[in-house]
């Protein structure tokens, strides 16, 4: 029996079902209605603020080393000469390029990874060696080449100088930074289990074997209360059920969940999946005890223990950051833009009816966080429905006449840009849906199987599902489930270029509109 045999069929499957389940197999996570215990909700309170990416701290060294040995190669250049009119073309050859070979060399020995930081010296060491073979590789340029021949000769001594003392700084700096980030427990992977009794402990023993720093166990979540999961395993408490752990992680900053339970036990894995895959983390299944042995590049390691990647938590490490600066630069522009609009519009929303110009209404956000999303009032204020507790359909008697056409034009979401900059709303996203939005009686949650699993992202003020034509009243299942399979299409495939296409096709889809009321 081979791994794609035993699982990859199902697992398509699981990820396929979030709108098509049938009722009768349909599970909603209501985590309103389970309350964690008090250890679980102390470790939870605990690492509430989130651990930084290492792709992100490899970065910053790079850039720090990059921007150092210019700026300090520039302060060389001051010092040999108050003129900058009398330098030299070739100068800044070695100025530029030294430093942009001496960043790609030390990339290629990953002297930028997290462990070689931590090496401290050793690694400075490592650093200078690549910074003395691009200068040397510099003057053989110079002397065997005849190129930047004339260059002064003082001048390079200073500028040489100047490299080195800039890379030992940035790598002091860095290396500084990392240990005190590590101290705080910022740098590890915070990680839970899910199953207890030996594989958890063999896979607790393997970790802190191999890596301690890197991956960090906050507890073990299992839904068994015999003996093969006891209260504790190998130093590390039962934090509580699978359910529990749906709002654990909501609550804590989780990096991953570790499934450690065998791959025969495939009934109660794809139950246990089917569930967590719906939460901002990565899922990885530990393969330290698997019996399938794979090829080596079908593992991922973490602390040198081998894990099977399921689910991964979208937008992380420098693409979070791309779209952080995208919604900020855009918002920006866009509040700028539409500021006669949005002042037209609230002297219309003051003018046509009695109350305050907005209407703030609790919607879920990122991992189902609730945020106060802002928007120009459109209805009556004595008919306001802050809990929608009644959709809007056409001719709605508590929309006013301006209401009205801001809901056509969707002037009344401008606001929300406010939201961007706030950081609670992105710009393309899922759009927030209200806390208690709801289809003939029933919660879209309970409507749709894996509906929490759009909020893995930030919502948006436009989306995907909207740019589609699916805008406006939601009077059946169907129609919910269909926005709901636009929204994981936008997060399996986001790319900065996705966004603005989606961004730029908003106003003509708009104008297009004949569902919006």
């Amino acid at each position: 029996m081979t791994m794609q045999d035993s699982t990859s069929a199902p697992l398509a499957r699981l990820v396929g079902t979030s709108a098509e389940a049938p009722a009768s197999d349909r599970r909603a996570i209501d985590s309103r209605k389970v309350v964690l215990g008090n250890k679980a909700r102390s470790v939870a309170m605990s690492f509430r603020e989130e651990a930084i990416s290492p792709s992100i701290v490899s970065g910053i060294a790079a850039i720090l080393d990059f921007l150092l040995m210019i700026a300090i190669g520039i302060v060389g250049l001051k010092v040999w000469t108050d003129d900058f009119s009398s330098i030299t073309q070739s100068q800044f050859g070695p100025l530029i390029g030294v430093p942009i070979l001496t960043v790609f060399g030390i990339q290629v020995i990953q002297d930028y990874s997290i462990g070689a930081i931590r090496q401290g010296i050793r690694r400075v060491g490592r650093s200078i060696v690549v910074l003395l073979l691009t200068i040397s590789a510099l003057l053989a340029l110079m002397f065997v080449g005849e190129v930047g021949i004339a260059m002064p000769r003082d001048w390079l001594l200073i500028w040489a100088a100047s490299q080195l003392a800039s890379l030992v700084l940035s790598s002091l700096i860095v290396t500084s930074l990392v240990r005190h980030w590590t101290h705080q427990g910022r740098l590890q992977t915070r990680a839970v289990i899910v199953g207890g009794g030996a594989p958890a402990e063999d896979l607790i023993k393997a970790v802190e074997r191999n890596g301690r720093n890197e991956l960090k166990i906050l507890g073990i979540f299992d839904d068994r209360k015999d003996d093969r999961s006891p209260e504790n395993t190998a130093g590390y408490p039962k934090l509580g059920n699978v359910a529990e752990l749906e709002v654990f992680a909501r609550l804590a900053a989780i990096d991953m969940v570790i499934v450690s339970i065998p791959l025969s036990a495939e009934a109660r894995l794809l139950q246990i999946l089917k569930r967590l895959w719906v939460l901002p983390v990565n899922i990885r299944l530990s393969a330290l005890s698997s019996r399938i042995k794979l090829r080596p590049r079908a593992y991922s390691y973490i602390a040198g223990v081998p894990f099977l990647d399921v689910f991964d938590k979208p937008i992380v490490g420098w693409d979070r950051i791309a779209k952080r600066i995208f919604d900020v630069v855009f918002a920006s522009l866009a509040l700028v833009v539409f500021s006669p609009v949005m002042i037209a519009a609230a002297a219309a929303v003051k003018l046509n009816s009695p109350g305050p110009v907005f209407f703030r209404q609790k919607r879920y956000g990122f991992n189902n966080e609730v945020v106060s999303v802002l928007k120009f009032r459109s209805m009556y204020q004595e008919m306001a429905d802050p809990k929608a507790e009644r959709v809007v359909t056409r001719d709605d008697t508590r929309v006013t006449t301006v209401g009205r056409l801001m809901r056509r034009t969707s002037i009344d979401e401008l606001p929300q840009l406010i939201n961007v900059l706030k950081g609670e709303l992105s710009l393309v996203g899922p759009r927030p849906h209200a806390v208690n939005a709801h289809t003939a009686h029933k919660l879209w949650e309970e409507v749709v199987d894996g509906y929490f699993a759009r909020h893995r992202v930030k919502p948006g003020v436009t989306g995907w599902a909207q740019i589609n034509g699916l805008r406006g009243e939601i009077d059946k299942p169907e129609k919910i489930q269909e926005r709901v399979q636009y929204d994981l299409e936008y997060i399996d495939n986001w790319s900065i270029l996705f966004d603005l296409y989606i961004l730029f096709l908003t106003p003509i889809r708009i104008l297009n509109q004949e569902n919006a009321y």
